[in-house]
């Protein structure tokens, strides 16, 4: 009998250790999957060569001999790299490998869906979107063009003509992302645009997931955000970067307070929903592997299995799912990459569920910024919002609770290298407890561990300078002086934004 979402995890997968689910070790079977070694390897060239796109790394003949591996493990290397959209095999004469330009949507949409499955709070969204928000609205004001002003102006005419003709599509927030989005995107930074993307589907998702108020109570919140959404576009219209700023910031807090207005949902701790893949089965351009792939994630998640049981044989998946045994293979190799689940043989054998892990998810949203060559300007900005809210956060819970005062201490002195420099970051987010805010700094460790690698700053990075500067930002977070720790921790990425440089 399958165990309820809230019962106790069945841990201690057979033949699967940490370092198997973290990618830890050496070339070899035993320490991560061979075929996904084999397809960082690769996507490790196409960085060092600058995102060569249209350019055939090698045949298969040529990849083979370069890696050594069997036919069947360099075709799922393959597999995995189409998945994220880094290369593809070109067959025929001058056929072979070709790089391609990767796209975040896929890795995005595993984003929402672990989220989703980790359980999220109406105040860890709302707190995302005004750290993130308000800034892309003033970059946007900035860097306003009259295409930008054509495509804000339609936005906020579709708006009044639907509140005017009494429309209502999906909740107050079906309407209201686009705009938000479209800032994200008028920003020009890569990574402010993907996050706000994120939170933005997260919010209409919570919306529509949730017993908000009937009609009656729905529409003046639909038509106050209309005319938010109108001053807004205005002040980046005319460039004026503080008005769309804070006028963004206002609006956001007049969104909370709806999200919150029920008493029950005041009350609530962290919601989960039922995790459903916000990409339709129609999606152009998606293969049927990765659509069963979906689907099969969303009936683990959606339906409660635990970790450690098996949710179904490769026959009972056969059936289930109704497709060929090719491409059901295909699709348990993209859960496998994302440690959603794996195939287990022998006797009781059959799909396990795994515990949630996005490592995949953000190694490929890191592989897409790569390729969109994010300034370090773009990406320092983004961090700054982002661990500043999180050093808020974390004086007020590290005040109170002496494990989580332990915790921080503790991270000053674990791991090597550039690991040790990202340690205390990323138990500042823990601390916090915002597990989008968590995992987008995740997203912005990986990005820096990479320049770390390239720019060889791996000892630098870990150097008494930046120890010091830790233990400052600790010394303020444990004091409870919240004004202190974000003035040390804003001197301390400005002088690691100087490091990038």
């Amino acid at each position: 009998m399958r165990l309820s979402r809230e019962g106790t995890p069945l841990l201690g997968i057979a033949g699967w250790g940490a370092d198997e689910r973290e990618g830890r070790g050496p070339l070899s079977a035993g320490s991560e999957k061979l075929a996904s070694q084999v397809a960082r390897k690769i996507e490790d060239q196409i960085i060092d060569r600058r995102w060569p796109v249209g350019e055939v790394l090698g045949s298969e003949t040529e990849l083979l001999e370069q890696f050594g591996v069997s036919r069947s493990v360099l075709r799922e290397a393959i597999r995995l790299l189409e998945h994220l959209g880094v290369a593809r095999m070109r067959s025929g004469p001058g056929g072979g490998l070709v790089v391609c330009a990767p796209s975040a949507s896929s890795s995005s949409r595993a984003l929402v869906i672990y989220l989703q499955y980790i359980g999220i709070s109406t105040d860890d969204l709302l707190q995302a979107r005004v750290l993130l928000e308000p800034l892309a609205a003033r970059l946007a004001a900035g860097a306003v063009t009259e295409e930008g002003i054509d495509a804000l102006r339609e936005i906020v005419r579709k708006e009044q003509a639907q509140e005017l003709g009494q429309e209502w599509v999906g909740g107050p927030n079906a309407v209201e992302d686009d705009l938000h989005v479209a800032l994200g995107r008028m920003s020009g930074n890569a990574v402010l645009q993907l996050f706000i993307e994120v939170v933005a589907l997260l919010t209409a998702r919570n919306v529509r997931s949730e017993d908000y108020p009937e009609m009656a109570v729905l529409a003046p919140a639909q038509s106050a955000a209309t005319t938010r959404h109108a001053e807004i576009a205005d002040a980046v219209i005319t460039g004026d970067t503080a008005a769309a700023e804070i006028r963004l910031s206002r609006h956001l807090d007049e969104v909370r307070a709806w999200m919150l207005s029920s008493p029950d949902r005041r009350r609530s701790g962290r919601m989960r929903t039922r995790p459903t893949d916000p990409t339709p089965d129609t999606s152009v351009g998606r293969k049927l592997a990765e659509v069963i792939a979906g689907r099969i994630h969303n009936d683990i998640t959606g339906d409660g299995w635990q970790i450690g049981e098996v949710f179904g044989s490769e026959p009972d998946l056969l059936a289930r799912y109704g497709v060929s045994r090719a491409v059901l293979r295909e699709s348990i190799r993209i859960l496998e990459h994302h440690s959603v689940a794996r195939m287990r043989r022998g006797a009781g054998g059959g799909l396990v569920v795994l515990a949630p892990d996005p490592s995949a998810s953000i190694r490929a949203i890191a592989l897409y910024l790569d390729f969109e060559e994010m300034s370090p300007v773009h990406l320092h900005v983004v961090r700054e919002s982002i661990e500043l809210g999180c050093v808020q956060a974390a004086t007020g819970a590290a005040a109170q609770d002496p494990e989580a005062a332990a915790r921080l201490r503790a991270s000053l002195g674990s791991g090597t290298g550039a690991g040790a420099a990202s340690n205390f970051h990323t138990e500042l987010a823990a601390v916090a407890d915002n597990p989008v805010l968590a995992l987008f700094l995740r997203i912005i460790m990986e990005l820096w561990a990479r320049h770390c690698r390239t720019k060889d700053l791996s000892t630098i990075a870990a150097d008494a300078e930046v120890r010091q500067a830790h233990g400052n930002i600790l010394e303020a977070v444990l004091a409870g002086d919240d004004g202190l720790a974000q003035h040390r921790m804003r001197r301390h990425l400005q002088e690691l934004a100087v490091r990038w440089d």
